[in-house]
């Protein structure tokens, strides 16, 4: 799950601060993920491209979570004057996948920081194919 700010954007900054996941940045400006510098024309771990923008603020989908586990809502969009936050549709994860991801302790909550969004057993097998991760399936 994550949100992605449209063209509409004014460049006003309200939102890169009160992102809890610093997945907002300026316009231009690398991004970052456990230590490595992201640019223009890199793809996410999760195989994710085309966020980056070198015009106006965008967000990392790698690093949004809609702000699940913080607050009530997304606070990007919560403040943006325009209404120019919206959910990507390109990374979508359902409730039953994040409270799964939640109740496992898994702190990267966006569903392509693993893979694509994929329906709840999916998204077990792929979890379990992977070294050093124990879930219990309940």
């Amino acid at each position: 799950m994550a949100i992605m700010i449209t063209e509409e954007c004014i460049n006003c900054g309200a939102c890169e601060p009160e992102c809890p996941n610093t997945a907002i940045y300026e316009g231009g400006v690398n991004w970052e993920l456990t230590g490595k510098s992201y640019g223009d024309g890199d793809a996410a771990p999760s195989g994710a491209t085309g966020f980056y923008s070198s015009e106006f603020f965008y967000i990392v989908p790698d690093k949004c979570t809609e702000c699940k586990g913080f607050h009530d809502e997304p606070q990007c969009a919560a403040v943006c004057p325009v209404d120019c936050c919206i959910p990507d549709p390109k990374h979508v994860e359902t409730e039953e996948q994040l409270d799964y991801l939640t109740r496992n302790h898994i702190r990267f909550l966006q569903g392509y920081f693993f893979y694509k969004p994929l329906p709840f057993k999916e998204l077990v097998k792929v979890l379990l194919s992977k070294p050093k991760v124990k879930i219990r399936v309940e």
